[in-house]
């Protein structure tokens, strides 16, 4: 193990984007009484002088940036893969733990208790994930008389299995969703329950969590089936094979309450976070407050989960889940004892600071106000930005972050909790989260505009990203109304997502765009071959903008930064300081502020706004007729060829050349991001030649195997 200053840990100085847009939270942006006593009984003297932050990434960074506001020295843990990530930077200090497997580095215990005691770290945050449940990792650092910022290991334990988390809920009067909480022997009795309660039912693995162990039945045959791979999936995934069975909820929402409690008695809810748009269990969209809950069931919820949180003495902040009903009933789903990755929703729109909460409720400090002081002001929106490839059924990715431009934060309505910078890399080794993005506005349709702009801002290149996804669901209809269940993606994105899900939302705004990006090119290239002047007047004519395939016929005009464009009927004034190179084209049509990302794409551009996409082709009138009596050029034929589907390492080959295949019958192992993933035949035929051998890295669509 190696301890290392800031200064030595990163070899080779920060680029300039390399440190995180600060996020104004708790320092009044927001002012509610809250917030307000929060901050008039801040002492003067630091909670602790040093803290360990058990973890990597954005949250790392997250927590670093309270210490420094709080006066509190930090220790960042890193393994190989990590060496020069951007936690390792912001820390004062970084300690090396290991190989890049998170089990021979981040998840090994007694390397972080060795890392406090040489560093002299009083204190660990443990952020999410990894070890912020572990009971185990709690005890052994009281046993090393280090404090834990977060709860008590018996809460832990409690709170941990989902089974003993029900039975307590119900012993504290909170709803629980109809079911068999014991322990199930077999897929028969698994049956005989679920005819019990009432189909459809879900069948879960007690030790569970991300969606894994978790089956849905609608009658006998499924409930039977579901209960041996559910059992067989928690054994593999958790080393526990008890399962239970509940009533599954229909049109279910996924609402969640951010509870706070010290170790003095005290406890409170801070309003609750709406989680229902989810892509196989896992968040994607998450918003403060809820567009569904009335005051009544708000107070409800919350008073349950404070019921729950003293039940088992909770210290530190927790999330207590909900599933609710289309009825505005609700059942405890589980409890968090820890931070939530969405946490940035509720300290949005609460003005508190959750982390310097649970840094001061941890060195024994009393909640600084009450139930009272808790206010929700205004309405955030934070939208998970991942490495994954949407357009491949959401694959991951991983590489160098080659561009990374950020939207701009300074103005307080958007925040941007990240953990990489232009230059880093996503490795292949832990989440492929690039950054939490959040809108703040008085108004959710307000923080859904402000959303879609800084998704628009958001320029990210190297690697695949889901941002045309986010930019899709929060333009939906569907989104706008608030009609939200945890099967929303499923329901609205049946066939998967492919570039049909991004239509411009106004084809003629895009197409002005175009052609006023190239007029301004045109008048420059004018300028630099000495065929004009800035003062002469600029160029006039009718062009035709060519919109994934559709004509747009325009007349434009202008030249410097205003530019009139007229499409039939209608006119748009474009306002713009754009200059060729620029990725984003940042100004104002009909007075509307705009903000498109502009990548060139062979003889044209692709531009990407309002959660619409569009390759633009800008043509003379004569070339777009030209253009109509072209053939299409067929995309190359791959069917002959097994392509990886992502970039990864090539595990294994199943087959060998030669050999007959049946459709589905497994040809290869790509790993990535943690996960194996299986690669399938879709027809039968025979392999004609290998072109990869086990251990090869894989670039995307890199050739596998071929057949006959």
């Amino acid at each position: 193990m190696a301890t290392a200053r800031k200064e030595d840990a990163a070899k080779k100085p920060a680029s300039k984007t390399a440190k995180p847009a600060s996020a104004k939270v708790a320092d009044g942006q927001h002012l509610t009484a809250a917030a307000a006593k929060t901050a008039a009984t801040r002492p003067t003297r630091p909670p602790f002088d040093k803290i360990l932050i058990a973890n990597r990434g954005e949250i790392a960074c997250r927590v670093i940036r309270t210490a420094r506001r709080l006066g509190i020295k930090t220790v960042a843990v890193y393994s190989e893969a990590d060496a020069d990530a951007l936690h390792v930077r912001e820390a004062d200090e970084a300690v090396f733990i290991g190989p890049p497997p998170s089990a021979q580095s981040y998840l090994v215990v007694d390397r972080i208790v060795e890392a406090c005691k040489s560093t002299g770290a009083q204190a660990v945050h443990p952020g999410y994930g990894f070890l912020s449940e572990k009971q185990e990792f709690q005890a052994a650092l009281a046993k090393a008389g280090i404090v834990f910022i977060g709860p008590d290991s018996h809460a832990i334990h409690a709170m941990g299995d989902k089974i003993e988390s029900k039975i307590l809920a119900k012993n504290a009067n909170v709803s629980t969703v109809p079911g068999h909480l014991e322990v199930i022997p077999n897929a028969d009795e698994a049956v005989k329950i679920a005819r019990s309660i009432g189909y459809p039912v879900m069948i879960k693995a007690s030790a569970g969590g991300g969606g894994k162990g978790m089956r849905l039945a609608w009658n006998d045959a499924e409930a039977k089936e579901g209960f041996v791979s559910a059992t067989n999936e928690a054994k593999s995934s958790f080393a526990d094979d008890r399962v239970f069975i509940e009533k599954y909820v229909e049109e279910p929402r996924h609402i969640e309450i951010q509870v706070l409690a010290d170790g003095h008695g005290n406890c409170v809810y801070l309003g609750e976070r709406e989680c229902s748009i989810q892509r196989r269990h896992q968040k994607v969209i998450e918003e403060a407050p809820s567009p569904f809950l009335d005051e009544n069931t708000r107070r409800a919820m919350g008073e349950q989960a404070v019921a729950l949180a003293k039940a088992v003495q909770y210290k530190s902040a927790g999330t207590v889940e909900f599933i609710v009903d289309k009825n505005r009933n609700f059942y405890f789903l589980e409890m968090n004892t820890r931070l939530q990755v969405e946490h940035p929703v509720t300290e949005l729109v609460t003005g508190l600071d959750l982390v310097e909460l649970m840094i001061r409720v941890a060195a024994g400090e009393k909640l600084p106000f009450t139930q009272d002081d808790v206010e929700l002001k205004g309405w955030a929106i934070e939208a998970r930005v991942y490495a994954e490839d949407p357009f491949r059924n959401f694959l991951p990715s991983t590489g160098r972050v080659v561009k990374y431009l950020p939207p701009d934060v300074t103005s307080g309505d958007v925040r941007v909790d990240t953990g990489v910078y232009e230059g880093g890399e996503i490795s292949m080794f832990y989440d492929p989260m690039i950054a939490k993005l959040c809108a703040y506005g008085p108004d959710r349709a307000a923080a859904t505009d402000r959303m879609l702009r800084a998704l628009d801002e958001f320029y990210i290149r190297g690697l695949n990203h889901n941002i045309s996804f986010l930019a899709a669901l929060m333009a939906h209809p569907r989104f706008a109304s608030g009609k939200l269940t945890t099967n929303f993606i499923a329901e609205e994105f049946k066939s998967g997502f492919s570039a049909k899900d991004l239509p411009p939302r106004d084809p003629t705004v895009l197409a002005a765009i175009a052609a006023t990006i190239d007029q301004i090119t045109t008048l420059r290239a004018a300028r630099l071959n000495g065929r004009t002047t800035p003062d002469r007047p600029a160029l006039e004519e009718d062009i035709v903008v060519v919109l994934n395939k559709e004509h747009h016929r325009l007349h434009v005009a202008g030249g410097g930064s205003l530019f009139t464009v007229r499409a039939g009927e209608r006119t748009l004034e474009v306002e713009t300081m754009w200059t060729p190179g620029e990725p984003l084209f940042s100004g104002r049509v009909d007075g509307k502020r705009v903000v498109a990302q502009v990548d060139a794409k062979g003889a044209g551009f692709l531009l990407f706004h309002a959660g619409g996409q569009a390759d633009a082709l800008v043509l003379t009138v004569r070339r777009a007729a030209l253009l109509k009596l072209m053939p299409e050029k067929a995309p190359p034929d791959t069917s002959k060829f097994l392509l990886s589907p992502m970039p990864g390492l090539l595990v294994s080959v199943e087959v060998h050349e030669g050999q007959d295949i049946k459709a589905g019958e497994a040809l290869a192992k790509v790993e990535a991001m943690k996960m194996e993933n299986v690669l399938r035949a879709t027809r039968d035929g025979t392999v004609l030649k290998l072109h990869a051998n086990p251990g090869d890295s894989l670039r995307v669509d890199q050739k596998i195997l071929e057949f006959a």
